[in-house]
């Protein structure tokens, strides 16, 4: 079973399934997020949307990319949570299956291509306390646990 995070489901409320993925970006004490300013501005994971007929490990890279302008090595599998709300951006509710994977960061080769995305380092810690979603909290609290 797959932890559910966020507001609970609404009642009569058709959702679409999302699959989705997510990178915690670690070096030494300070992780790379995301920060997205609308439709409301908040820190997340580096990630999103699998592509129709695409892979997991290239939507990852092709997602951090997108989002934070480096790339990435090292991916691996830590675990996935899922949560339902609405995507404002593409105008439906999802049940959102987010899996999340730890990677290095290597090489940036730019500024974010995603309009709207800005990328941050910060210190891991805080980041637990500022991410915008609990399941992304959760997910990096349980991986600062093992360090």
């Amino acid at each position: 079973m797959i932890r559910r995070f966020g507001e609970p489901v609404k009642a009569g409320q058709s959702y679409r399934r999302r699959p989705g993925i997510y990178a915690i970006l670690l070096r030494g004490d300070d992780i790379l997020l995301t920060h997205q300013a609308e439709p409301h501005a908040e820190f997340q994971l580096p990630g999103g949307g699998i592509d129709a007929g695409e892979h997991p490990i290239p939507a990852l890279h092709r997602e951090v990319m997108e989002e934070t302008g480096w790339r990435i090595t090292g991916v691996q599998r830590i675990g996935a949570f899922r949560r339902f709300c609405y995507m404002p951006d593409y105008g439906f509710w999802a049940e959102k299956l987010c899996s999340v994977y730890l990677a290095r960061p290597t090489l940036r080769l730019g500024p974010p291509t995603e309009p709207g995305h800005s990328a941050h380092w910060m210190p891991a810690r805080e980041a637990v306390q500022v991410l915008g979603n609990a399941g992304d909290r959760a997910m990096l609290a349980s991986v600062l646990a093992r360090r």
